[in-house]
């Protein structure tokens, strides 16, 4: 589903943020890439979304090669691949409703849309009775499902999370954890950064190790990860 062939990325003052990268993930996979800060972890999943272009290689997705998808077609895209990050990004003087339903309303969903499919994605993350609060009315743990549910509602073939527990504390992070991993367990491919060997553990799937930008393990099937 997902491929990266021969990818490098140099930024600017000759920096290698990813060097020869080979790379491939089968549609239903969840896969944790872990390894030290500036390893490039990030920047892979940045390429993903066209928020970045290589400086060569090629990356397909699902059939395309994302260098011949026009600029006008990027949000298309985008909308195929639902992003979680640490800090949330949530808009603030938005309730848990609006927050997920103006990704929609961005796109031009009808009214009947909204009401139908926003109460079930936030269902889905477990805040059905969360509808109304505000982003300061939630905990952390909170904010990330409503950060979640915001990434699923356009139903992606893919989830990137980046660094998605890296707030919160230990019981908040599992619980995000299971999540992600219910997720996938519908189908959805999922692709966690991590630091936290522990989640990674937990998940006991495929662990994609990077070091100064380059893939120096690849564990299909993984026992115990030490960093």
């Amino acid at each position: 589903m997902i491929h990266y062939k021969d990818i490098s990325t140099i930024y600017a003052g000759d920096f290698m943020a990813l060097d020869g990268i080979n790379l491939d993930i089968k549609d239903g996979e969840f896969v944790s890439i872990v390894g030290p800060a500036g390893a490039g972890k990030s920047t892979l999943l940045r390429l993903l979304t066209r928020e970045l272009t290589p400086s060569s290689g090629q990356i397909i997705v699902d059939g395309v090669d994302l260098a011949a998808v026009e600029s006008d077609s990027i949000p298309l895209l985008r909308r195929k691949i639902g992003t979680v990050f640490q800090d949330f990004k949530l808009l603030a003087t938005k309730n848990a409703f609006e927050n997920v339903s103006f990704a929609l309303e961005v796109c031009g969903a009808s009214d009947d849309e909204i009401q139908n499919d926003v109460p079930k994605v936030l269902g889905i993350v477990g805040l059905g009775d969360k509808t109304q609060n505000f982003p300061h009315q939630m905990s952390g743990g909170e904010k990330q499902r409503l950060a979640i549910a915001r990434a699923l509602i356009h139903r992606p073939r893919i989830i990137l999370a980046d660094e998605p527990t890296g707030n919160l504390d230990l019981v908040n992070s599992y619980d995000v954890l299971k999540l992600l991993m219910k997720i996938n367990e519908l189908g959805t491919t999922v692709i966690m950064v991590t630091h936290n060997r522990d989640l990674v553990n937990a998940v006991g799937r495929r662990v994609v190790t990077m070091e100064r930008g380059k893939i120096v393990r690849d564990q299909v099937e993984q026992g115990k990860y030490i960093i």
